[in-house]
């Protein structure tokens, strides 16, 4: 069926401007980003291909590698771009509203939060560092290293610069695991120690290490797993 041969208020952009964003499935919306069929397909019909080629799960599109959704039948590059675009859009507006929250930080739940749309289905490492005053409330956040703690090693000294420049008074590690798991290992071990003598030398204190799997964070301080 063409969309064309559908009712008005059935076709997605007829459908949003009647009955807002959120009467529309996944599929639906990204139809009105790709625009239009071809190929004897409508544009309903390809969008639903897509959301069937990322496993129907927005957050797997969002990672989708560019060359991937090109070689999709009715996307082509220019298409695959604006969904691409869009996909960030939506994750920098949701890192945004957390980042921007104003309250203070008492616990790693605070901290999973504010940092899971950064480091959510990343395929690899990344190691950041979360400035606070002496009230807790979050001053800035910075990324310290990408890559593996067991093969990255970590800049104390960029660190403590950082922490001095901005009057710190606490420090959080953060760090994710692809694996899926928060647990920590050797390296998180011995990082979190280098980190914390070096930061206590300038009486700046290490408040906490969160290691923080997609689903689930590990928490330094209090020695526990946890989930959102």
């Amino acid at each position: 069926m063409r969309i064309k041969d559908l009712c008005p208020d059935e076709r997605p952009r007829e459908k949003m401007r009647l009955r807002g964003a959120k009467a529309l499935s996944n599929a639906e919306l990204l139809a009105i980003l790709i625009g239009s069929g071809m190929d004897g397909k409508s544009v309903t019909e390809i969008a639903q291909e897509v959301m069937v080629r990322a496993g129907g799960k927005l957050s797997l599109l969002a990672v989708m590698p560019l060359e991937r959704l090109i070689t999709q039948k009715g996307i082509g590059e220019v298409r695959a771009i604006t969904i691409a675009a869009a996909m960030e859009l939506g994750r920098r507006a949701l890192e945004e509203s957390a980042f921007l929250s104003k309250r203070s930080i008492h616990s790693p739940e605070a901290v999973y939060e504010i940092m899971i749309p950064v480091l959510k289905n990343l395929d690899h490492e990344e190691c950041w560092v979360l400035f606070l005053n002496r009230a807790n409330f979050l001053l800035g956040r910075e990324m310290i290293c990408s890559g593996s703690l067991e093969s990255t090693l970590v800049d104390t000294g960029k660190i403590l610069r950082r922490a001095i420049e901005k009057q710190s008074s606490y420090v959080i590690l953060v760090h994710n695991h692809p694996s899926g798991s928060p647990l920590p290992g050797p390296a998180d071990v011995n990082q979190t120690e280098v980190v914390r003598k070096a930061l206590s030398a300038v009486e700046i204190s290490l408040m906490d290490h969160v290691v923080i799997a997609d689903d689930a964070f590990f928490s330094f301080s209090e020695e526990r797993v946890g989930h959102p």
